[in-house]
């Protein structure tokens, strides 16, 4: 049997839910029979805007009934008093951002007289069944889902309270500016000569590498749409910068600079094969194409890639001691040249810029990376050497 469904994960969803059962003018009857609607899925197009909350119950009736939930706004000067709290510590600002409410910013807002959480009165329902109990076993349903959007994203309680964040952070930027900047404190007595004399200091060591890469911070809203993007692409940038850092740090990254195809090549090897499509329409990239190169790289990386895409010149004395194995290998048919490729049968050899052989294999009419790059090109023939 499944374990039994709880609503608030967090501190500040359980505060949610406790403001609910504890302060505000409840029916304690109707609450267990709402978290049990709330379990069995019957709420949907839930909605959560500036004060107001929506969202559709299954019940007795062949249609869903309509939940409404206002809740109180804050005055100019709640808000004010808010935006300054938050403003006294850039921590708070950063906490927000990363999706977590500090206790102290909320206490210290429900002390100043602006509460994030709902008390009494500051909530007033209404729904289409015929039930006339506040709440209803739908409404109650509703307000514990609420829980489950109050967990992902503590902002929900600042747009239920009648303020979008785009409106918040600019504001605060605004308050921050006008911020008098700290005086500077200069050292009194201290010549160039003294400073010069001082002891350096012995270097700090290097912080422990993580075990792990990070994962980033959902985004409480998404873009204009007049700039094209959507959280979920820029979390997932996010996401992939944040594994390419990590990989720096550990050693597991090649340090130099990828290209902009070579990265976007890089992002499409993690991606399924369905979502490949997607990213080669936003990068002006052949799909076929895009798709090739990312199995490439799956294959052997950036120098795969290079193997797989491109042909260069090498030095004649490399391709023809390359044939000369072959030929020495007793392997029938004609070995043919072409710059740093050598093409026998179904199976095409390249040599990549680093001295290292690439196999390739014919799909059709196509050729396709078909695994890592070996040293001398006999190791690349020989495992396909049943062929002959």
């Amino acid at each position: 049997m499944p374990p039994r469904r709880n609503f608030g994960n967090t501190w500040w969803g359980r505060a949610w839910v406790e403001a609910l059962e504890e302060r505000a003018v409840v029916d304690p009857n109707r609450l267990p029979r709402g978290r049990t609607y709330a379990r069995k899925d019957t709420v949907s197009g839930l909605v959560i805007g500036p004060g107001e909350i929506k969202a559709k119950v299954r019940g007795r009736s062949p249609r869903p009934y309509a939940v409404t939930i206002r809740m109180r706004g804050f005055s100019p000067a709640q808000w004010e008093i808010l935006l300054t709290t938050i403003a006294k510590r850039i921590g708070h600002t950063a906490a927000l951002l990363d999706g977590e409410l500090p206790a102290e910013l909320a206490e210290q807002a429900r002390e100043a007289g602006a509460d994030l959480l709902p008390g009494p009165g500051d909530l007033t329902p209404k729904c289409s069944c015929p039930d006339s109990a506040n709440p209803c076993k739908h409404i109650a349903a509703v307000y514990y889902l609420v829980a489950d959007e109050v967990d992902a994203d503590p902002f929900v309680l600042f747009l239920a309270r009648g303020r979008r964040w785009e409106d918040l952070s600019a504001e605060l930027r605004a308050k921050r500016g006008r911020a008098a900047p700290a005086p500077v404190v200069a050292e009194v007595g201290l010549t160039p000569q003294a400073a010069f004399a001082r002891r350096a200091s012995s270097v700090p060591a290097v912080p422990v590498a993580p075990e792990n890469p990070g994962q980033p911070s959902v985004l409480p809203v998404d873009p204009p749409v007049s700039t094209g993007l959507r959280a979920q692409v820029l979390t997932a940038l996010a996401a992939d910068a944040a594994v390419r850092a990590w990989e720096l740090l550990v050693g597991e990254a090649e340090e130099d600079e990828l290209s902009f195809e070579e990265d976007v090549v890089r992002r499409a090897a993690s991606l399924p094969e369905g979502q490949i499509a997607e990213l080669a329409v936003a990068a002006g990239m052949p799909v076929r194409e895009l798709a090739g190169s990312a199995a490439a790289w799956r294959e052997a990386g950036r120098g795969g890639l290079a193997a797989f895409r491109g042909s260069w010149q090498p030095k004649p004395g490399q391709l023809a001691e390359a044939r000369a194995e072959l030929a020495e290998a007793g392997l029938p048919g004609r070995t043919t040249a072409w710059r740093n490729r050598l093409t026998h049968g179904e199976i095409q050899l390249r040599l990549g810029t680093e001295g290292r052989w690439y196999r390739l294999v014919k799909a059709g009419t196509e050729w396709q990376l078909d695994g890592p790059p070996v040293e001398r090109p006999l190791d690349v023939i020989y495992p396909l050497s049943d062929l002959r």
